[in-house]
């Protein structure tokens, strides 16, 4: 399996504002925009060839990793002019693609963190001769997903809407979101309309009697979706729970990248990440947290399970917890900001404005 499509074109509206200025494949993870996790572990299982089908903010891709052989790779970018869906953009780009007509094509959703075997999804795909094969992975409480039962060799049988009763969860096997294509089913995808491959391609190839091929990796598996999430995702590179090789450093508490300024006294532990030209001054603890570049944590503030976006600065003792802070906004000194909260970009809060707690 040489080439992959990498679906990148969302505009990211559950992250907002973080998805300002940025596509959301673009926003830091682990000190680097997360679509290069997904590059690098792609490469590492050996794919040379990766078309990615952008659309928002498509300008911002290119610039940034050129013709890809700074990862080993050959990249080419398509942008829609149209939102596609997923099936849709997979067809956009299918003239683009060099496997012939039975070769596999890797495709992986912009927004997932994975620890996938690639290379067992790719050997399973070949063993069982499947026209589609799809990550599966199990959850705890399979509601909130379109659930895909398989028989015992792993063959799909199914795919279902999320239930809505107990006695229509009849399995905890979910699409994860990456999948291996024989190249002949992404050119039979309809053109030049919106297409969804959970709603329409898969249960159109169930349908006409295809071969799809579930294999259930439960290894480290989230969807990138919320703020919270993507916070999560972000630690959990840096603590080395979910495994990258485009981390640049070691994994442990803290990721410090070049031009940051930490105060020797400052706390940083969870895997929080502090970017270039950041600066966390003394008395500070953050925990768990994204501080992007160019921002500024003034004295004695404390942050937990939040992301500061680029050039924003958090004032002296305001308590961040579970908030996301857009670009270029200041939050003044003595502010209590909890859970869910979202700080949109270049916004102003004077200090002492929002409190949860007596100023005393």
């Amino acid at each position: 399996m040489k080439e992959a499509i990498l679906l990148v074109g969302g505009k990211g509206t559950r992250l907002r504002p973080l998805t300002v200025h940025t596509p959301k494949p673009m926003v830091r993870a682990a000190g680097v925009p997360f679509l290069t996790h997904q590059l690098a572990r792609a490469a590492a299982a050996g794919v040379e060839h990766i078309v990615l089908a952008t659309s928002y903010l498509a300008e911002v891709f290119e610039p940034y990793f050129g013709d890809g052989s700074a990862l080993g790779l050959r990249l080419e970018y398509v942008t829609e002019e149209e939102p596609l869906g997923t099936g849709g953009a997979l067809r956009n780009v299918a003239a683009r693609l060099r496997s012939g007509p039975d070769e596999p094509v890797l495709v992986l959703n912009g927004d997932i963190l994975t620890g996938l075997d690639i290379g067992s999804l790719a050997r399973t795909h070949e063993e069982s001769g499947a026209d589609v094969s799809l990550h599966l992975t199990k959850v705890t409480d399979p509601r909130a997903y379109g659930l895909v039962p398989t028989d015992a060799t792993g063959r799909v049988l199914a795919f279902l809407e999320k239930p809505q009763t107990p006695e229509e969860i009849v399995t905890d096997q979910i699409n994860a979101g990456a999948y291996v294509f024989r190249r002949s089913v992404i050119d039979q995808i309809p053109q030049g309309r919106p297409v969804s491959v959970e709603r329409e391609t898969f249960p159109g190839l169930l349908a006409a009697g295809a071969h799809l091929q579930g294999m259930v990796d439960s290894t480290y598996w989230l969807d990138l979706g919320t703020p919270a999430a993507f916070v999560r995702g972000s630690a959990d590179l840096v603590l080395g729970r979910a495994p990258s090789p485009a981390v640049p450093g070691r994994c442990g508490d803290r990721l410090v990248l070049p031009t940051a300024v930490v105060a020797p006294d400052a706390k940083l532990t969870g895997g929080t990440v502090v970017g270039e030209g950041a600066r966390v001054a003394e008395g500070a603890r953050v925990s768990g947290s994204t501080i992007l570049p160019g921002a500024v944590i003034e004295p004695g503030a404390v942050i937990t399970d939040s992301l500061i976006g680029t050039r924003a600065r958090i004032g002296r003792r305001s308590v961040l917890t579970g908030t996301v802070i857009g670009d270029g906004a200041v939050v003044g000194a003595d502010n209590e900001l909890r859970d869910g909260m979202r700080i949109w970009c270049d916004a102003r809060i004077p200090a002492g404005a929002v409190r949860f707690s007596s100023d005393q």
